[in-house]
């Protein structure tokens, strides 16, 4: 990791043009507790990651067995889920898992050598 990993990136608000009229419109909607005519429907929010996201994603380098990058490609294609996406997947199910679990998994490949 170098030191432009360290640095915090906050994700870029894009301001739509809005006429007078359409925002006072809005607010009024607001005040009766509609819902805002000018949010953009989430069916039109792409899917996956974009620099636009409201999570910030960062850049990780480490290394993989061969066995491991083979078997995670093959994942992703079978499933085709992105290789990234299918890692935090895996790493959030590793981290929900109780201790003993943990150590279990950790020490399968120690007990089948």
């Amino acid at each position: 990791m170098s030191l432009t990993d360290l640095k915090r990136k906050k994700p870029k608000q894009i301001i739509t043009p809005v006429s007078v009229d359409d925002f006072i419109e809005d607010a009024n909607n607001y005040a009766l507790g509609k819902a805002s005519q000018l949010i953009v429907p989430p069916a039109s929010i792409s899917k996956g990651l974009d620099k636009k996201s409201v999570k910030i994603y960062r850049h990780a380098t480490f290394s993989l067995t061969e066995t491991s990058i083979s078997q995670l490609d093959t994942l992703s294609k079978e499933t085709k889920i992105a290789k990234s996406r299918l890692l935090r997947i895996l790493i959030d199910e590793f981290s929900q898992r109780s201790m003993d679990e943990q150590y279990q998994l950790l020490h399968k490949n120690d007990e089948d050598s």
